[in-house]
């Protein structure tokens, strides 16, 4: 039952047994949960120190009606035993630290990289915790940041076009005519076209469908500033794409900062800024090419598993079960 997510929810209706009953007497009277050594802090914390490697990620997940824990996972236990080294509640840096401190320094102090997004409490916990691993922001986050400006942008236009809408019925009404609004080529109105245009923006135009095409040579001559937008979070996602070395990466990232203050779209320029507030350790991304996507995934099994149980009503229990499966 331990060595895969599976709930007792589920392993009752295969039994066409009561799944409640089934997980009350495994909780209670076939596994060791009441003899576990971490159970009376777990909800609070939990650590397995002997799962500490080399590599390591860390990162946020909500558990239970948005409750924030900090996970710190293995990358060469590839998401599967020996995954979790410590878990948390909370995502101050000082929690974690007062955790992660519990690991004897010379244990610490053979880990050799960590990768994290750009929070600060997180950069915090891993310089003072793991003072001689090379932090690495993930990539991925650095791109989002890239993704969530320019549907900054469109969602500020679609509000336009909406306001411009409005203004529109209000008037056709008062001299007591019907509305019609614009049909595009492609039969979109023109709050359509950016409504639907959201996921063309998340793409590279080389992986665009017919129809995303087509949508994209409506929508860019008419908001040639969201094709700008678009253009340089393409070019940010290459860099990470085509450079091999950290030079590299510096010379091409100069040349986009450029281009982003000339034009001078205000999501970008916050962008650039947080950019370059972290630059050092977002080039440290093409040493080894290490991303936190091995916890992203591991949130998602998180996610998966905790739907199967469907929820979390007693969280020490959910994670004696986590931490069977995964420490």
């Amino acid at each position: 039952m331990d060595n895969h997510p599976v709930s007792c929810y589920q392993l009752g209706h295969y039994f066409q047994i009561d799944g409640k009953q089934l997980q009350e007497q495994y909780k209670d009277h076939i596994s060791d949960f009441h003899q576990w050594s971490q159970k009376e802090h777990a909800a609070d914390w939990m650590l397995f120190s002997s799962n500490m490697g080399e590599y390591l990620s860390i990162d946020e997940t909500a558990l239970s009606g948005g409750e924030l824990y900090t996970i710190v996972t293995n990358k060469s236990a590839k998401g599967r035993k020996g995954s979790i080294v410590a878990m948390l509640k909370g995502t101050q840096a000082q929690q974690i630290i007062t955790v992660l401190e519990r690991i004897p320094l010379r244990q610490r102090n053979k880990v050799r990289e960590v990768t994290l997004d750009m929070a600060a409490n997180m950069a915090k916990a891993v310089r003072r915790c793991f003072p001689l691993a090379r932090r690495v922001v993930d990539r991925f986050h650095v791109q989002k940041l890239a993704s969530d400006a320019v549907q900054e942008l469109r969602i500020r236009y679609r509000w336009e076009v909406l306001e411009e809408e409005n203004r529109l019925i209000a008037e056709a009404r008062k001299n007591k005519q019907a509305y019609q609004p614009e049909v595009l080529s492609n039969g979109d109105t023109l709050k359509q076209l950016l409504a639907r245009s959201r996921y063309l923006l998340f793409k590279h135009e080389s992986k665009w469908s017919p129809s995303q095409r087509e949508r994209a040579d409506i929508l860019f001559p008419r908001y040639p500033l969201l094709q700008k937008a678009y253009q340089l979070a393409i070019r940010l996602s290459t860099i990470f794409t085509i450079c091999k070395s950290k030079t590299q990466a510096f010379k091409r990232l100069a040349l986009w900062y450029n281009d982003v203050e000339a034009s001078a779209i205000d999501s970008f320029c916050t962008v650039a800024r947080s950019i370059q507030s972290h630059y050092e350790y977002i080039l440290n991304f093409f040493d080894n090419r290490s991303t936190n996507a091995s916890a992203e995934s591991f949130n998602a099994k998180i996610k998966a598993f905790r739907a199967t149980s469907r929820g979390v009503r007693d969280t020490a229990f959910f994670l004696f079960r986590l931490a069977k499966i995964y420490a």
